[in-house]
């Protein structure tokens, strides 16, 4: 009964899957069937923010208690929401295509999106660039933290202060004012949680893994 989250997961993934490429989706001019789209890309980058924030609070907890469990936590999390964050962009970018004419556009959002995963991916680097392992776990947990911080920044908050043909964004309404009807809502919500339980079960395993393989060394 334990386990019964990953099943959640599995039942909310399939039917999102399905539904999203066989429910009805309104004819909207430019998105047309492209819409569909929205059930694949943005919950994506919900599972992406879900995951960084654990990171974050593990890297808080990891700062009160140097334990470096937290620590291998807040790296694992961050790992598997990096390729939650790669796989937003390539969806994004294909979106992009069909609607807006090219794989990549001077849009803030887009451009922040970029910024942040170059951001995370500092944050990996510099975990390998240090070997003690209680330094390494301090400076990371405080970058991790002001990683996450410059997140919100550039995904959440510039975008909605300048112009932005993101939706939601820059004056454009968001998708729940004009096109996420019944029927879309009805896949859109089980695809994000999906995915973010999906998250979140990879990242278990990683943090295992990684738990087992300190305990080998240690003996």
């Amino acid at each position: 009964m334990r386990n019964w989250w990953k099943a959640l997961a599995i039942i909310l993934l399939v039917y999102s899957i399905i539904g999203g490429f066989l429910i009805e989706v309104p004819k909207q001019v430019i998105l047309y069937e492209s819409i569909r789209n929205l059930y694949f890309h943005v919950p994506m980058w919900f599972a992406m923010i879900t995951l960084f924030f654990i990171s974050m609070i593990y890297s808080i907890k990891n700062l009160s208690s140097s334990n470096l469990k937290d620590d291998r936590k807040a790296i694992e999390m961050v790992n598997v929401g990096i390729i939650f964050g790669v796989l937003g962009i390539a969806t994004g970018s294909i979106w992009a295509k069909f609607t807006w004419g090219a794989f990549w556009t001077n849009d803030v959002k887009l451009n922040g999106s970029a910024i942040t995963m170059l951001i995370y991916l500092a944050y990996v680097i510099l975990r390998g660039s240090i070997e003690d392992e209680q330094k390494r776990a301090r400076i990371a947990a405080v970058y991790n933290i002001f990683a996450f911080v410059l997140l919100l920044v550039f995904i959440g908050i510039l975008p909605r202060m300048t112009d932005s043909l993101h939706p939601g964004n820059g004056g454009n309404p968001g998708f729940n004012n004009y096109d996420l009807d019944n029927n879309m809502k009805l896949v859109f919500y089980p695809a994000v949680f999906g995915w973010i339980l999906f998250g979140l079960w990879v990242s278990n395993i990683r943090i295992r893994m990684a738990n087992l393989k300190e305990q080998l060394l240690d003996n």
